[in-house]
């Protein structure tokens, strides 16, 4: 395979031709024209087993737009979307390495609906191919990377949009705006509920078998290669149980959490990191091969008011299967203000007093989440990032909050529930969190006097820097550091200098 170096993509990229690739005037009006000579843009979808076969269907829908190209490693899956173009009588290129697809000039625009590991490195390398990025949430595998995202979307000049869609949604626009104008009064905290059914996905008895019809180093890309170690009827080996190991998810505060946790993050009107963070959890009710917790609690104080989330994976009582429900939500958010909260997620909401009457509905108004691709394109069309609902720099901000409590965590042992209680006992939001947890893991039939659950580091934030210290020793700040980026896997390289 073509091992891709900056200097490869700058002779074939579409910004410029051949060694006039950084000719300004050459660059100026490549990225004032995108599209064909018939004002059509070009689109590629990279990865379609999920959220990528949306991503098709949107684009391929939208006048003046077409969708040229799709990638996928696995063969199957992209030969099922290709009959479905022939089916249609549309054509469409096909690609398993996604490093030949960067070298077609005839794409204007990739969106990246990959594993999250590879999120980071397939946005850099478009942008230095001269090609605008959507890339799906969370838009990392690791903070650093992520922050290289947006390094070469300013350095290229590229459009780079992240998935985070309900960013167009009016409904929410409208009550963040009330909520920050302070139409309830001042915000106490924010809550972010990730209240998701995750059963077990079992015990393997060792390295597993790849399917034959899947590339399985492309697949790994920057991640070590190593066989996988999960097995299910419904995803088998490889596909989406990828979520709960590390090397290549975050668990559902990085997959489903990270929606609710931007939510969280714009109705604060927080546009940094948080002083500190905090997480506790670990994963309960069922012993099986994922690693990542099923039930979590991250805090991170921002000032004045904090935000916590809260990750549970279980049934709101052991033989169940509806989930438990914090103000009518399983997943949303909350905001707490003095004279009121706002309960909604998707879609809109409600504000409500304090003895929980409903005062205000928000229903959306606007294109919603269905619009966020359609502005994406627009922005590509103005040239203007202003333009973009969710440019790359917010998400990013967003995604690294996931990454904050995962490294808290992962840096944690397992302690006492008093240990835990003492940890949070300062905090009224997450104190009421924790109690709350522990009453779902009753119910669920762990034993919580007796069952020690992981709990994490206070880290500290550097101000105006994205690096850790920890409050209470040396080496957890140390090893905090290391899990702001991973060892890459040559040549699937994120590089120093984008």
């Amino acid at each position: 395979m073509k091992t891709w170096t900056r200097k490869a993509f700058l002779k074939t990229s579409v910004v410029a031709g051949g060694a006039a690739l950084l000719a300004r005037g050459r660059l100026a009006a490549a990225i004032a024209a995108p599209g064909s000579p018939n004002g059509d843009i070009r689109v590629a979808v990279v990865g379609f087993h999920g959220k990528g076969a949306q991503h098709i269907e949107k684009f391929r829908t939208m006048p003046g737009v077409r969708v040229v190209a799709l990638c996928d490693v696995d063969r199957r899956v992209l030969d099922a979307q290709i009959e479905k173009f022939k089916a249609r009588g549309e054509t469409v290129a096909a690609y398993a390495d996604y490093r030949t697809l960067l070298e077609d000039p005839s794409i204007d625009a990739v969106a990246i609906a990959t594993p999250n590991h590879w999120h980071a490195l397939m946005a850099v390398w478009a942008c230095q191919a001269g090609k605008d990025v959507y890339v799906e949430k969370p838009v990392s595998h690791n903070i650093w990377e992520g922050r290289k995202i947006v390094e070469a979307a300013q350095k290229y000049r590229r459009i780079v949009q992240a998935g985070t869609q309900w960013r167009s949604d009016g409904a929410l626009q409208e009550a963040f705006a009330q909520i920050r104008a302070g139409r309830l009064g001042p915000i106490k905290w924010a809550r972010g509920l990730c209240y998701k059914p995750r059963p077990s996905i079992g015990r393997t008895s060792g390295p597993q078998p790849v399917p034959a019809h899947l590339d399985y180093d492309l697949w790994t890309g920057p991640a070590p290669l190593v066989p996988p170690h999960r097995n299910t009827p419904e995803w088998g080996s490889v596909h989406y149980d990828w979520h709960w190991f590390w090397n290549y998810g975050g668990g559902d505060i990085a997959n489903q959490g990270i929606h609710e946790m931007d939510l969280c993050r714009w109705a604060l009107g927080q546009n940094g990191l948080p002083p500190t963070v905090l997480s506790i959890g670990g994963r309960f009710g069922y012993d099986d091969d994922a690693e990542t917790p099923n039930s979590q609690i991250a805090v991170f104080n921002y000032e004045p008011a904090p935000l916590i989330f809260e990750v549970r994976g279980l049934p709101r009582k052991a033989g169940e299967k509806a989930m438990d429900a914090y103000r009518g939500l399983h997943i949303g958010i909350t905001i707490q203000c003095e004279h009121g909260y706002f309960a909604g997620g998707a879609h809109g909401g409600f504000f409500y007093d304090n003895e929980g009457k409903r005062m205000q509905q928000f229903t959306n108004t606007g294109p919603g989440g269905g619009g966020h691709q359609a502005n994406f394109i627009a922005a590509m069309r103005s040239r203007q990032e202003s333009d973009l609902r969710a440019p790359v720099e917010g998400a990013h901000l967003s995604t690294s909050l996931c990454h904050l409590a995962n490294i808290s965590y992962r840096l944690g042992s397992d302690r006492s529930t008093d240990a835990i209680k003492e940890a949070v006992s300062a905090n009224e939001p997450a104190k009421e969190s924790l109690g709350r947890l522990l009453e779902h893991l009753e119910a669920n039939g762990v034993a919580t006097r007796t069952t020690p659950a992981v709990l994490g580091p206070v880290l500290s934030v550097e101000p105006g820097a994205e690096r850790l210290v920890s409050k209470e020793n040396y080496d957890a700040g140390y090893w905090a550091n290391t899990l702001l980026r991973r060892e890459y896997r040559k040549p699937f390289v994120v590089p120093e200098i984008v």
